[in-house]
């Protein structure tokens, strides 16, 4: 049977000391590398390609703004850096950047796509389809009509969905909600594009709801009893335990049972 002699230990001490030496020499082999790739003018960045529906802006104008922003290149770019830049842009909501070998950036970006105008954090504030409150030049809205927001700080996305679940059972009275204001203890009040003023009262989205489509199935009766329409209203309080108060132009009275 044949034995298997140990290696002496200074043989070991020699095979270590090379490996360990091969891995420093491979080490700075990469770091000189690196840094001759990282200064040279060949890998700086000089295109940036834009892709995603982009509406507001365009790729010259996105270049023009955001490339000053960037420093580095193809290898020494912080991406996040970039990325955060090109979400400063005006109109643009999300912003996905990825390098093109040897010096070119991807970008896929998208934009916010309004909803509605938002009231009481500042000037041109609009609301995006997920709820969102972004800023920007009002003028730049292309829609014919939004809907106004207003509530307490960060409830926008409720708001909007509140505003989507009213919309239609209004529509269905060829009723227009103009703005939809959620007050600071959780009371609702719609204005109508016809200035009237809806106070809907507090609850879920269920019970608001509810109270909303009793009075808009009852409300043409109601009005018809006074020989108007009811785009005459001016007001109305549904926030009564039995029923709801309106007022017509030259007109008020209540109702003290809906089904009446």
């Amino acid at each position: 049977m044949k034995e298997t002699v140990p290696m002496p230990l200074d043989v070991k001490l020699i095979n270590l000391t090379a490996s360990a030496l091969m891995v420093v020499f491979v080490v700075m082999v990469l770091g000189a590398l690196f840094n001759w790739a990282s200064s040279n003018p060949a890998f700086a960045i000089r295109g940036i390609a834009i892709v995603g529906e982009v509406e507001h802006n365009n790729a010259v104008t996105l270049r023009a703004n955001v490339a000053p922003k960037l420093s580095g290149t193809f290898f020494t770019l912080d991406l996040s850096t970039a990325k955060r830049a090109f979400e400063t842009v005006p109109w643009v909501r999300k912003a996905v950047v990825h390098r093109e070998f040897p010096n070119r950036l991807k970008v896929k970006l998208e934009e916010h796509k309004a909803v509605a105008y938002w009231e009481g954090e500042g000037e041109s504030l609009l609301v995006n389809s997920f709820g969102e409150v972004f800023e920007a030049n009002l003028g730049e809205v292309e829609q014919d009509f939004l809907p106004t927001l207003e509530g307490p700080h960060g409830h926008s996305a409720q708001i909007l969905d509140m505003y989507q679940s009213l919309k239609p059972i209004f529509a269905e009275k060829s009723l227009t909600i103009e703005k939809l204001f959620q007050t600071g203890h959780g009371g609702w009040r719609v204005t109508l594009d016809s200035d009237a003023l809806i106070e809907l009262g507090n609850g879920t989205t269920a019970e608001v709801l509810a109270r909303s489509e009793r009075f808009l199935k009852t409300v043409t009766q109601v009005t018809s009893r006074y020989g108007r329409q009811p785009d005459a209203l001016e007001a109305a309080d549904l926030r009564h335990e039995d029923g709801y108060a309106i007022r017509l132009r030259g007109v008020t009275t209540l109702v003290m049972d809906a089904q009446k």
